[in-house]
């Protein structure tokens, strides 16, 4: 291979970039690649280790555990003694708990491996300090939609890839220019399925294309690579108030061994962004599975997210938290901050009193209601209602009791 192969990330390839010299074999830096799926860190990392002969070795965060990547680490360190360099390509290191991150830190610090890791989250929050300073950060760009057909029309005539056994026709090309969003892999794949259903020899058209579709996106998601499709059908399935079709691509994410915290993590969010007051019980039910996650991991904790997710999709339905936070945050955009009442201010410290700090605060609990009628928000604020419940589930409670305070606490006095 040559550093021909990786199209769309010129921006990373220069002359003379860091990048460049790793994979022309005169750089001697771990690298962490961060990106989007199908955008050429597998392919990168390969010639990395091609460029001046050392060994290659691969890890999948997916399946590797601790024990994997110490024996990985051990074959190295004897292939060093013998001059050897090794390259470890690990994917989607975000996956590798702190214990396996740290178990590789000795490694990369002693230049025992030359580590290339993929990603496709942010670093910064997904890998350990200590690994991120002694490396170098390299993000690669979704592919335009040139890239995408270079490759497509490539891998119709290169011998890895068809070798001319079909020809594609223009249109079918477009489509799945289209279809990948950017993600080579995702048009290669379905190339691969749309070449089979069209037989050797065979034309490939826009219907044969459209025909290998389901199950093109069968075969990506078993591969591992891309699930944003799947966990976005699955969130607006829950949002929906789906229960089946949530359980199906919950059921489709596991089977393709998506990362059971990635998925607790999207349910944690959605408990409040979607359900909020409507279910109070959503947020703590969608915190547990995520903790169960974390305390026996897989496969029990499978049971744990089909009961949040079960939860999830039949809770009453509201998104008032989400929009009542959205208003607020838009006033304080729009400069909507002024002074906090003085009442409200803090007293305890030394002068409070001469500024007229806590002076005339009313202190609810002396009240025989536990409420009173009192400005709490600055004066351009004052009757401003940001939260609006529904009339769903626990909010419809809540409407005729935010009625009532609103009424006391905002009465003239």
């Amino acid at each position: 291979g040559t550093i021909d192969e990786v199209v769309g990330q010129d921006h990373l390839l220069r002359p003379g970039s860091p990048l460049r010299r790793l994979v022309e074999g005169s750089g001697a830096a771990s690298v962490i690649l961060y990106g989007p799926p199908g955008t050429g860190k597998t392919t990168l990392a390969s010639l990395i280790s091609q460029a001046t002969g050392r060994r290659f070795e691969a890890l999948s965060a997916l399946s590797a555990g601790v024990k994997e990547v110490r024996a990985v680490i051990d074959n190295a360190r004897r292939a060093a003694a013998y001059g050897e360099q090794t390259v470890l390509f690990i994917d989607e290191v975000h996956r590798f708990s702190k214990t396996q991150q740290d178990a590789l830190l000795a490694a990369v610090e002693n230049r025992v491996v030359l580590l290339v890791a993929a990603t496709t989250e942010n670093p910064s929050f997904s890998v350990v300090a200590p690994l991120l300073s002694r490396s170098l950060i390299r993000q690669l760009q979704p592919l335009t939609p040139d890239a995408v057909r270079t490759l497509v029309q490539r891998a119709v005539t290169d011998p890895r890839g068809l070798a001319g056994s079909a020809t594609a026709e223009q249109d079918a090309v477009e489509l799945l220019v289209q279809l990948s969003a950017g993600d080579a892999r995702r048009a290669l794949t379905a190339l691969e399925v749309a070449a089979e259903t069209a037989g050797a020899g065979g034309v490939i058209t826009v219907d044969t294309i459209e025909q290998s579709l389901d199950k093109a996106a069968v075969r990506y998601d078993r591969d591992g690579d891309q699930h944003y499709d799947v966990i976005s059908a699955f969130i607006k399935s829950i949002r929906g108030s789906d229960v089946d079709a949530a359980l199906h691509y919950l059921a489709r994410m596991l089977a393709a061994g998506e990362d059971p915290r990635f998925v607790a993590r999207r349910l944690v969010i959605l408990a409040s962004e979607d359900i909020g007051m409507a279910d109070p019980s959503a947020l703590q039910t969608a915190v547990a599975a995520a903790q169960t996650v974390q305390l026996i991991g897989m496969p029990e904790a499978q049971l744990t997210l089909a009961h949040a997710t079960v939860h999830l999709a039949t809770a009453p339905k509201s998104n008032a938290v989400t929009t009542a936070l959205g208003a607020a945050m838009a006033d304080i955009r729009s400069g909507k901050a002024g002074l906090v009442p003085a009442h409200l201010r803090d007293g305890h410290y030394s002068g409070a009193a001469k500024l007229g700090n806590a002076q005339g605060y009313r202190y609810p609990h002396d009240d025989p209601d536990g409420v009173v009628a009192q400005q709490y928000p600055p004066d351009d604020l004052v009757g401003v209602d940001y939260y609006r419940p529904t009339s769903h589930g626990g909010e419809r409670e809540i409407t005729g009791r935010l009625d009532k305070l609103r009424a006391i606490v905002r009465r003239k006095r």
